[in-house]
C-alpha cells in the first residue's frame, strides 16, 4: 500500500475531497498493511504436518482416534486379560470394602484358610470326609504332572485329620479315586469288551491296595482272580511270594500289606490319586495303563495304653494308647494287557500284567517280611539305615523303575 494519499479532482471541475493530513495517513497505511498480514495463510510447523496427515490417513481407513476405539490388536488376542481387567474396575469399591471386613475378621472367609476359626486346630466338621479334611478337593488327575504339588501349610497328623500337613489332603478317598477311562473300540475288541477290562484292572488295583484284608496282610484274592491264569508263571511266583516272603519274591512289589501286631489304620481312609489309560496294544491287545500313588495313615498297635516306647511317658489324648499318626506313601506303575484269545493262549477277559514297578516311602530298609514298616518318630528306628538318595514320595512327575538292586533312600516328606 502507498504512503501517499491520493490526490484531488482533476481539472474537469469535478468536486474534490479536503486533504487528509498526512500523520492521519500514515498510522491508517500502517494499521491496514498489519491487518492484512495477520489474517495471511501461513506455512505450518513441521510436526503439525505430521499430525494433520496421520489424521488424514485415519480418516482415510475409518478408523477413530485411540480412546474411542475397543483397543489395538494385541488386547484383541488378549481379550481374557482385557475382560479381567474391567471386571476388576467394576468390583473395585466392594473388594475394598471386604477386604477392610476380612482384615478385622479373617474368619469371614469361606474355609478359614488364615486357621483363625476355632475348628482349625481341631479338625474340619464332623460331616466331612476324609477325616477332617477342611480343604478344597484337587480335581481328578488327567494328564502327567509335570512338577511335584507344593508344600501343604505345616501341621501335624491327628486321629482327626491324619492327612493334616500332605499334599493327600486334598485327594480324593479310596476307589473312588480310581477313575477309569470312556471305553472305546480297541482293534478286534468291541467297547464293551474294553470297558469290562478296564473294570477288572480297577478291581486289581483296589484288591491289591485298598482292600482292608490284603492291608491285614491277608491273600489278596480279588486281585489275583482277574489275573490270567494262562500267563507262563505269573500267578505261581505270585503266590510263592505270598507263602514265602523274601528279598527276591516280596509281594510288596503287587500288594501293600501291613503287620497287624505292628500297626493299625488311623481311620477308614486312604487318600489316592493317578490315572488310568489305554491303548492299542503290540500284541493285538489292550493296553492298560495304571499310575497311581496311595497314602496310608497309620498308628502303632503294639504299645501299652497311654505310653510310649521310648520313655514311658503319657501320649497325647486320654487312654486307648498311641495317638501318634505316621503316613506310608507308595506309588504303583502298572502295565496290563487283555489278549485275544483266538490269536494267543489267553483266558477271555482275564489280565496279564507285563510290567509293574513301584516306589516305597516311610517304610523300613532291608526288611523282606512281605509287609510295610512305617517308622514314627516316638519308636527307635527299624531295619538298616538309609543308604539311598531322598526322595519326594509325592512327586508324581518324576518316573520310577523297578530294578531289583535300587538302594534304600529317604522321603523328604510324608
Amino acid at each position: 500500500m502507498s504512503d501517499k494519499q491520493p490526490e484531488g479532482a482533476g481539472e474537469s471541475g469535478e468536486f474534490k475531497q479536503p486533504s487528509v493530513p498526512d500523520d492521519v495517513w500514515e498510522r491508517f497505511a500502517r494499521d491496514t498493511e498489519r491487518d492484512i498480514r495477520s489474517s495471511a495463510p501461513k506455512e505450518p510447523s513441521a510436526r503439525g504436518r505430521m499430525v494433520t496427515e496421520r489424521l488424514r490417513q485415519k480418516d482415510a481407513k475409518g478408523a477413530q482416534p485411540e480412546g474411542w476405539r475397543t483397543g489395538p490388536a494385541w488386547r484383541e488376542m488378549d481379550g481374557r486379560a482385557a475382560r479381567r481387567r474391567r471386571l476388576w474396575a467394576i468390583l473395585g469399591v466392594p473388594v475394598a470394602i471386604a477386604v477392610a471386613l476380612v482384615a478385622v475378621r479373617p474368619s469371614l472367609l469361606p474355609g478359614d484358610p488364615f486357621g483363625t476359626s476355632s475348628d482349625a486346630s481341631s479338625g474340619a466338621s464332623a460331616g466331612t470326609p476324609s477325616g477332617g479334611a477342611s480343604a478344597a478337593a484337587l480335581p481328578a488327575e488327567t494328564a502327567p504332572p509335570t512338577a511335584a504339588p507344593s508344600s501343604a501349610a505345616p501341621d501335624t497328623p491327628t486321629l482327626d485329620r491324619p492327612f493334616a500337613g500332605s499334599p493327600a489332603e486334598r485327594w480324593a478317598d479310596g476307589a473312588a479315586a480310581i477313575v477309569v477311562p470312556k471305553a472305546t473300540p480297541v482293534g478286534t475288541f468291541t467297547s464293551a469288551q474294553v470297558a469290562a477290562a478296564l473294570k477288572r484292572a480297577k478291581t486289581l488295583l483296589v484288591g491289591a491296595n485298598l482292600a482292608p484284608g490284603t492291608l491285614r496282610g491277608e491273600r489278596p484274592g480279588s486281585a489275583l482272580a482277574v489275573l490270567d491264569p494262562k500267563q507262563p508263571r505269573m500267578l505261581d511266583d505270585v503266590n510263592s511270594w505270598l507263602r514265602a516272603p523274601g528279598k527276591k519274591h516280596d509281594p510288596l512289589m503287587l500288594f501293600s500289606r501291613f503287620d497287624p501286631a505292628e500297626v493299625r489304620p488311623a481311620g477308614d481312609v486312604v487318600k489316592v490319586r493317578g490315572r488310568t489309560t489305554f491303548k492299542a496294544g503290540a500284541h493285538a491287545s489292550v493296553a492298560i495303563h495304571m499310575d497311581y500313588t496311595f497314602v496310608y495313615p497309620l498308628i502303632q498297635a503294639s504299645k501299652a495304653p497311654g505310653t510310649t516306647e521310648t520313655s514311658g511317658a503319657p501320649t497325647e489324648g486320654s487312654g486307648g494308647g498311641s495317638t501318634e499318626v505316621a503316613r506310608t506313601i507308595v506309588r504303583r506303575v502298572l502295565d496290563l494287557e487283555l489278549l485275544d484269545p483266538r490269536k494267543y493262549q489267553a483266558t477271555p477277559g482275564k489280565l496279564s500284567i507285563t510290567q509293574y514297578d513301584q516306589d516305597l516311602g516311610n517304610t523300613a530298609c532291608d526288611v523282606y517280611d512281605g509287609f510295610l514298616h512305617p517308622q514314627f518318630d516316638s519308636a527307635a528306628p527299624t531295619g538298616a539305615p538309609p543308604t539311598g538318595p531322598t526322595t519326594d514320595p509325592y512327586d508324581r512327575s518324576r518316573d520310577i523303575e523297578h530294578s531289583g538292586t535300587e538302594t534304600c533312600g529317604t522321603v523328604s516328606r510324608t
